[in-house]
């Protein structure tokens, strides 16, 4: 297949997000004087991954997950009011903003793929607008792309066809069969693309097994996405 349009997720498929979440946790709860446990790190993914989920089957809005995922782990572990429990939110977000660390072979991979003509890179990413684009300006990576599409300037989040099809109305010359979605999510990159009926990369370096969605490819290193293009 030769494609043409790439579309990358950002999260774990090109930035180590769980590296960025994880220094920004440990520097709020220095700010707020708490003890941050394995435990409360651990209930923490819990409920974020929990809110998101619901984010994505459009049950909440994207503020409605910042204002509930620290006011319900504090009180949860009684660590403080749910007042510090929003102020959380802002002290994560700005140690976010800046977390750039990046996915193995994010770098060779974006260089290599940047020399072939034939390719246009985009972003597509259910974060935060501020957060994406500051991150990728910190990593270095946003030349190497055209475009970049948050879903909160969307309106609609991945896997909704309608993030897909907003994507589509603002790339010239889009053609969905030469077009190949690159993501660590099966829930919102793997099921975006079918719903759209956008081939698929699954990037799956935990080598973990699916029955619930079955992606186009899948690939453990960034690097053998070359293969596939």
């Amino acid at each position: 297949m030769a494609y043409q349009t790439l579309l990358f997720d950002i999260d774990d498929t090109l930035l180590d997000f769980g590296a960025s979440e994880e220094a920004s946790l440990a520097l709020m709860f220095k700010h707020f004087g708490l003890s941050l446990t394995d435990e409360i790190k651990e209930r923490y993914e819990v409920i974020n991954q929990n809110l998101w989920r619901q984010f994505e089957r459009r049950e909440i809005d994207r503020q409605t997950i910042f204002q509930r995922r620290f006011p319900e782990l504090f009180q949860e572990f009684q660590l403080a009011d749910t007042t510090a429990g929003l102020q959380a939110e802002a002290v994560y977000r700005e140690g976010l903003n800046h977390g750039h660390q990046q996915v193995p072979q994010a770098q060779a991979l974006l260089q290599q793929l940047s020399q072939l003509p034939q390719l246009q890179l985009y972003i597509v990413s259910n974060g935060v607008a501020k957060t994406q684009n500051m991150r990728l300006q910190d990593s270095g990576f946003a030349p190497y792309f055209k475009q970049v599409f948050v879903s909160e300037a969307v309106g609609y989040q991945k896997p909704d066809v309608r993030f897909f099809d907003s994507v589509a109305n603002n790339i010239t010359n889009f053609d969905k069969n030469k077009t190949l979605i690159i993501g660590d999510s099966l829930t919102s990159d793997i099921q975006g693309g079918v719903n759209a009926g956008i081939d698929t990369a699954w990037y799956n370096p935990q080598h973990l097994t699916t029955t619930t969605v079955q992606p186009t490819y899948q690939i453990s290193e960034l690097l053998s996405l070359l293969k596939l293009v």
